[in-house]
């Protein structure tokens, strides 16, 4: 089946050697330019997603997917809401839980806490401390053992290691004739853990659920039951479904919800990186204006020789799209191929250019993310494509209509 002839000759006009070798050149610019845009921007959105994983992990290695907590703060019989939340398909593990403020003193250090009482069993169902500790075990939260495991930057500022005691105080006193006295317990430091966000690790403790029940007058109550689901995504919906089928007065939560704007504000800064990466693409892709502006100028005689052949002012401008079209293309492939080349490899160039510079990005002691992570989602890639191609194709429509309004007797009285 044979090719369109406009086809062939924008094929052709692209391959052949120019008379105006600075032709060549801008078209080579374009092409770099282009190439260059693509893959910064598939890069750079590919390492936004990595952190977004990465910091969604760690925020849900200490954060259930859902959490149904008592509408007082105080929840009789979890196990009924445990089993009944069981039943919904998407829902994995429970664990319950006794949440409480504190404040832990050591020697001269007082530091406040989110003290949470949690059955180590259970809980490994439904958040993952164990992979984080960085000394000691959950194990050692056994009955009636007040034992305790401590954020690591929380340990840090109170200056206790494994072994040590600290005081946990708690806000309900206790009234005697000298007025209300806090409650006091010493707990022996069992453990250590590190998840890699700042907000847990200076101000969470965890401690035996009984031990919590006791400190804080619960008796059997607890706060409420943590839940786990097999798709994380599906949280808001699944938690939508619980109001519905949890036989108790209890406020239903999904992680979505607990932190609402740090994900919202991640998302924000992917969006607008988009926009400003994919203005770099539009600035190089309309280097091809000047270049197919140019082209036009150096091809009047051609054209002119092609209307009188009888082409019509759409063939002519089809012509040059074409070849306006194959210089994006080019660099469009180019850009593609080297930006999900450098994503997919990101974890051995960083460290490469680390090494020849001499320095480190994320030092350790600085970001609890010490290395750049990458994470390339298709969905990314076919946008970008998308987006670069319809901008290199806008840049061809002018050049192209300014050649097909072409006079044939103007273009070739001197010629």
């Amino acid at each position: 089946m044979a090719l369109p002839y406009e086809l062939l000759i924008g094929l052709r006009y692209t391959r052949a050697k120019r008379r105006n070798h600075f032709i060549s050149f801008i078209s080579l610019i374009s092409m770099l330019g282009i190439a260059l845009g693509v893959a910064a921007l598939i890069v750079v959105l590919s390492v936004m997603n990595g952190f977004q994983t990465e910091l969604r992990s760690r925020i849900l290695a200490v954060v259930s997917h859902v959490q149904i907590s008592g509408a007082n703060g105080e929840m009789a019989g979890w196990e009924r809401v445990a089993a009944q939340a069981g039943k919904q398909p998407h829902v994995t593990g429970a664990a319950p839980f006794v949440q409480a403020q504190g404040m832990l003193s050591y020697g001269q250090s007082v530091r406040g806490a989110l003290v949470r009482g949690i059955l180590p069993d259970l809980e490994d169902k439904v958040a993952d401390f164990r992979p984080h500790m960085k000394s000691g075990s959950l194990d050692a939260l056994t009955p009636d053992s007040f034992n305790i495991v401590l954020g690591a930057e929380l340990a840090r500022a109170l200056g206790v290691f494994v072994g040590d005691k600290v005081t946990l105080i708690a806000p309900q006193g206790v009234v005697t004739p000298a007025g209300v006295v806090p409650r006091l317990k010493t707990f022996n430091v069992v453990g250590l853990f590190e998840v890699g966000m700042f907000e847990y690790d200076s101000g969470l403790a965890l401690i035996r659920m009984e031990d919590a029940q006791r400190l804080y007058r619960m008796e059997d109550r607890v706060s409420g039951v943590r839940l786990k689901l097999d798709d994380l995504f599906a949280a808001p919906r699944v938690a939508r479904e619980l109001v519905t089928r949890i036989d108790a007065d209890a406020f239903i939560s999904d992680w979505t919800r607990s932190h609402a704007n740090f994900f919202r504000a991640v998302q924000i800064e992917k969006n607008m990186m988009f926009i400003i990466l994919s203005l770099i693409v539009a600035v190089a892709a309309f280097n091809i204006v000047s270049t197919l502006v140019m082209a036009v100028t150096d091809k009047q005689a051609d054209i002119a020789i092609l209307r009188t052949l009888g082409a019509s002012p759409g063939s002519v401008m089809a012509i040059f799209m074409v070849q306006g079209a194959l210089i994006g293309c080019i660099g469009l492939g180019l850009g593609v191929a080297g930006g999900v080349a450098v994503a997919l490899n990101v974890d051995v160039l960083v460290p490469l250019i680390e090494r020849l510079l001499g320095t480190q990005f994320l030092a350790k002691e600085v970001y609890y993310i010490s290395e750049l992570p990458s994470e390339l989602q298709w969905s990314d890639v076919t946008t970008i494509t998308l987006v670069a191609f319809v901008l290199a194709l806008a840049a061809t429509v002018y050049p192209s209509w300014r050649a097909s309004r072409t006079n044939p007797a103007e273009a070739l009285r001197y010629e």
